[in-house]
């Protein structure tokens, strides 16, 4: 573990004693209760309430309680408990039905994270694992989650100028040349790539929505090159949308 910030921990202390009483403190209250000097625990308040993590209590001079922020947080941490879980059980039908390896991976700043696997039965298949990191620029989830994003939050992850980072000689470098790809995934509805993660993997993915419609992850079907053929694809990408679709549903999504 790395060195603790001091101010963090103050802060994060500050934070938990809401979860107690009644939920509203004042910044006596905390000075009393934490033993922090009167003054760092005003600046601290005064950080936290600028930032929506606490807010006054209207009708209370002087009393705060927590704000908007934890709660959407605390909301962003259970979606992702439920997408980790029911993206396992939906990758595992899929998998079944294409004996193929199924992910499910949300976006992270300029990469994605893999949140669900199940691997393929058969002998010669793709080695990967929950929880890793790669560029979503080089990989079929990644590229369908930036698809999918608005163009300023694209332009912070994708910036126009330089190059980007490849995995394999087929990875897409140009910004430019990411951008028009992204465009006609957009239109599709699906994603593919071809060799750009892994020389001898080809994958599809489609996206996965929330119950408010948000796209909040991508579910892929990973294939070796040597079961990779354009009617192999076809098959798989309407069986990614399927699939994707059902975790959609999970998710508390009823659109088309």
């Amino acid at each position: 573990m790395g060195r603790l910030v001091p101010a963090v921990t103050r802060a994060l202390d500050i934070l938990e004693l809401f979860l107690e009483g009644d939920g509203t403190l004042t910044a006596p209250d905390i000075v009393r209760r934490l033993q922090l000097p009167r003054t760092t625990v005003h600046e601290l308040v005064a950080t936290l309430t600028a930032r929506s993590y606490l807010v006054p209590v209207p009708g209370r001079p002087g009393h705060y309680r927590l704000g908007v922020r934890p709660y959407q947080l605390g909301s962003r941490y259970a979606e992702q408990l439920d997408l980790a879980a029911e993206g396992q059980q939906v990758a595992r039908s899929v998998a079944q039905t294409c004996e193929e390896t199924v992910h499910v991976a949300i976006l992270e700043g300029a990469d994605v994270i893999y949140i669900a696997k199940v691997d393929s039965t058969q002998a010669v298949r793709m080695v990967s694992a929950a929880g890793r990191r790669l560029p979503a620029h080089c990989t079929a989830v990644g590229k369908m989650l930036l698809a999918c994003l608005t163009p300023d939050a694209l332009a912070a992850r994708v910036p126009e100028g330089g190059q980007l980072h490849g995995m394999t000689p087929h990875s897409v470098t140009d910004p430019a040349v990411l951008r028009a790809e992204l465009g006609r995934i957009a239109e599709r509805g699906t994603a593919v790539e071809e060799s750009e993660s892994n020389p001898d993997v080809s994958c599809v993915a489609a996206p996965v929505r929330d119950r408010s419609g948000r796209v909040v992850a991508a579910l892929s079907v990973s294939v070796p090159l040597v079961r990779w053929s354009a009617e192999r694809r076809a098959e798989l990408e309407e069986l990614a949308r399927s699939g994707a679709a059902r975790l959609s549903e999970r998710l508390g999504h009823r659109g088309l």
